[in-house]
């Protein structure tokens, strides 16, 4: 610190920027944007004994077509969404359909920005990513996949790297679950059919690195 604070003072070092995990959680009548991670996020049952059951897959936005199903109290149509891909839903005013869906029963779901990859999730199976990089990895914790009929297709989802323009989602499956965000001292409980939008728009950290 002694002899590189004034380097840094007067022009010099090497200003960086390291990604973090931006995570929205929607539940009945709330949407609530959580802190942003610089490592990591683990989505689990609050017991470590119980399975966390999720559907996960990724959002794009929809391109919907409106129906006029009947008149509204004053008159007006009535206009809903509608989509070929089912239902829609909605975060932060915008309407988004699902695509590549999986039902998942494990023991919780690890996301990992590229400073975090080489810490719990790497302990887990995960893959160190390149420092710089703006993209998040997901690994599936101890997936209960014994019983599929397509197990090696299955296994390949287990974990993989998505780019910073791609949103994963999640719809709680199970009665209880909780976020764990940079470990377990800061924490957000999920409910039944509560849902998760994950990717790395989050503000970026700006530090300083080394410049030798």
């Amino acid at each position: 610190m002694k002899g590189k604070l004034p380097r840094i003072l007067h022009g010099g070092g090497v200003l960086s920027e390291k990604a973090r995990i931006q995570c929205i959680v929607k539940s009945t009548f709330s949407e609530t944007r959580l802190v942003p991670a610089l490592n990591d996020l683990l989505i689990a049952n609050p017991s470590p004994a119980a399975v966390s059951r999720y559907r996960m897959g990724w959002l794009k936005l929809a391109k919907v077509e409106p129906i006029q199903p009947g008149l509204g109290s004053w008159g007006e149509p009535n206009i809903l969404p509608r989509s070929q891909y089912g239902t829609v839903t909605r975060f932060g005013g915008e309407l988004y359909e699902e695509h590549n869906s999986l039902n998942v029963w494990s023991s919780g779901l690890w996301i990992s920005t590229a400073t975090g990859s080489t810490a719990a999730i790497a302990s887990a199976g995960g893959k160190p990513m390149e420092p710089s990089s703006r993209s998040l990895q997901y690994l599936i914790r101890e997936h209960m996949i014994e019983n599929s009929p397509n197990k090696e297709e299955m296994k390949n989802l287990n974990n993989d790297v998505f780019s910073h323009d791609e949103k994963l989602h999640l719809r709680w499956n199970s009665q209880k679950g909780r976020i764990f965000i940079d470990g377990s001292h800061l924490m957000h409980n999920l409910e039944l059919g509560d849902e998760i939008l994950i990717n790395s728009h989050a503000p970026p950290l700006a530090l300083f690195t080394r410049d030798d």
